[in-house]
């Protein structure tokens, strides 16, 4: 059982304040940068061919679907952003007040790194399927997309109960071992912003600007990112094909097709793309997830202090 001294510090306030800042800050962050987003997934689900760059496909989207089409799904996306960072937010500030009792002296890089993958494993598992389903919304008319399988995706909510109906849980949650893997993106760049931001205090005394938010949270979002890209190029993948086996007719023993392992297809890519394959799309990529990352924090460290300012106040 909980103590209660703890179980204050698991669903205190502040909690609560990191976890709406947070949301918050994703949300305004995702708008900004949303078209970089779009480009980023066209990028991961072509095969091979020519590497195109960000400025390409940004220019043929608009030319042949239409400017409206680089925020396709942008709704659904905000959705879940607010529902997972939510989520990630209040669990690793929960579990980092617990861990160090409001001490900060028991704060460390390590220990955030297993904070923030805890944080993960809890927030993979809640909010897999949001993402399951904006994956194939954000794909909706695009040349390749069955119309049979278009019109159940026009909203979540629709999305959800689709795949639920055809593919059972285990298509809302596919894509969930690599998600798990995942979870050090997420707690490798909470650990390096974390740890960048006690350094860079006890260097100017506790003063920190928003610039100083932007830049340190863009470093740690770019460190994560390109060590953990190639289980997001698979990812992707996965969540996509989950889609298009609902087209393809089953196999010769009434079963539907096997979707390929994680491993399985990280060597189907290297065996046809060869390793720049793994990193298809990763310019993208890294645009967008560093320059979001960097205004999430901005925006979550200044809607936080600004909260915390007037609680004091009163």
């Amino acid at each position: 059982m909980v103590a209660p001294s703890k179980l204050s510090q698991v669903l205190s306030y502040q909690n609560f304040v990191h976890a709406v800042s947070g949301a918050a800050g994703g949300c305004i962050a995702m708008s900004t940068f949303y078209p970089l987003d779009t480009v980023r997934s066209r990028l991961q689900l072509e095969e091979a061919g020519e590497v195109r760059s960000t400025r390409q496909v940004i220019k043929e989207i608009v030319l042949g679907e239409g400017f409206q089409s680089l925020y396709r799904g942008l709704g659904p996306v905000l959705q879940s952003l607010c529902i997972s960072n939510f989520v990630y937010f209040y669990t690793f500030h929960a579990l980092k007040a617990v861990a160090s009792g409001g001490s900060p002296a028991q704060h460390s890089a390590l220990k955030d790194l297993f904070l923030g993958s805890v944080a993960g494993i809890i927030n993979v598992l809640t909010t897999t399927p949001f993402w399951v389903v904006n994956t194939r919304l954000r794909m909706r008319n695009v040349a390749g997309t069955s119309d049979e399988v278009n019109k159940h995706y026009k909203n979540l909510l629709e999305g959800l109960k689709y795949v639920a109906q055809k593919e059972g849980i285990a298509g809302l949650w596919s894509g969930t071992i690599p998600s798990l893997m995942l979870v050090s993106n997420p707690a490798l760049q909470f650990m390096m912003y974390e740890m960048l931001k006690r350094n860079l205090m006890r260097f100017t005394g506790g003063e920190m600007g928003s610039l100083s938010f932007f830049f340190i949270g863009a470093i740690a979002k770019a460190f994560a990112t390109v060590l953990t890209y190639p289980l997001q190029l698979v990812q992707t993948k996965q969540r996509h094909r989950s889609k298009e086996s609902d087209s393809k007719p089953s196999t010769s023993s009434g079963s539907p097709p096997r979707t390929e392992s994680t491993l399985e297809l990280m060597i189907s890519i290297l065996q046809h793309q060869g390793i720049r394959g793994l990193f298809r799309g990763l310019e993208a990529k890294i645009l967008q997830t560093v320059l979001t990352a960097a205004l999430m924090f901005m925006a979550y460290e200044k809607i936080a202090g600004t909260v915390v300012m007037l609680l004091k106040r009163n």
